[in-house]
Formats: C-alpha cells, structure tokens, sequence
C-alpha cells in the first residue's frame, strides 16, 4: 500500500519585485503544515518558473507580485504550463492585485487569488482542499 507523498509547493516571484517577504512567510506557513515547498527566489522569468516547476514536479505553484506585472506575466506562465502538458498543477496568487483583474486570472486558470493580510491558515487550507492528490 502506497502512501500520498507530501504536497510539493513552489512559491515564485516573477518579475522585477524586489520585495519577498510575503512570499517567504507564505512559504514558511506551508513548510510548517508539513507540505515541501520550493522557493525559487527573486526576478524569475515565466520561463524559469514553469521549467523549475517541471524539474520538480511540483502540485501546487503560488505566484507573489506587488509590481504591477501581473496581467502580463501570469498570462505567459499559464501558458507555459499548457504547452508543457501541466494542467493539472494548481496554481494560486498573491500579492497586489486590483480587484477588477481577479476574474480576467481566474479565466486562464489561476484557481485563487488571495490579498495582503490574508492570514496562512486560509491558503494552507486551500491547498490542501485543492491540490492534486498523488501517489
């Protein structure tokens, strides 16, 4: 009898941000919940996302932005996924995000977006309510 393995989490700043911090208690918070999460630093390019994402087949990716960006580079990286045959990779947001481009995101496959001061508990659980089970 096979156990399910640990949600694998990456946790991905695209993009110019210079600012993590909420990134890495997001990060720490699924740690903590017994998930492995993979954290791939500063400026990432879409392209580096999904191939981390591939390279580590990962469950889950959350994306963290605050510049701006977002209707640019979340359009690509959802792309990327596509064209690698990763639809069934939840991917979650979080960071400054106008209300008005929420349901645009939710379009192309972001399944939640959540806003500063959403507390950890809240993302822990939709992860682990959402994410892909495997073996």
């Amino acid at each position: 009898m096979s156990e399910e393995r640990k949600i694998k989490v990456l946790i991905a700043k695209p993009g110019l941000d210079s600012h993590d911090r909420g990134a890495k208690v997001v990060a720490r918070a699924l740690r903590d919940a017994g998930m492995e999460v993979i954290y791939t630093g500063l400026r990432q390019t879409p392209e580096q996302i999904v191939e981390t994402a591939l390279q580590e087949d990962v469950d889950v990716i959350g994306l963290s932005i605050l510049s701006g960006a977002h209707m640019t580079l979340f359009p690509r990286i959802m792309e990327l996924l596509k064209e690698k045959g990763m639809t069934d990779v939840l991917v979650f947001a979080g960071g400054i995000i106008p209300d008005e481009d929420v349901p645009k995101l939710k379009e192309i496959g972001i399944k939640e977006i959540f806003g500063p001061g959403t507390p950890t508990d809240v993302i822990i659980k939709f992860v682990r309510e959402n994410a892909p089970k495997r073996r």
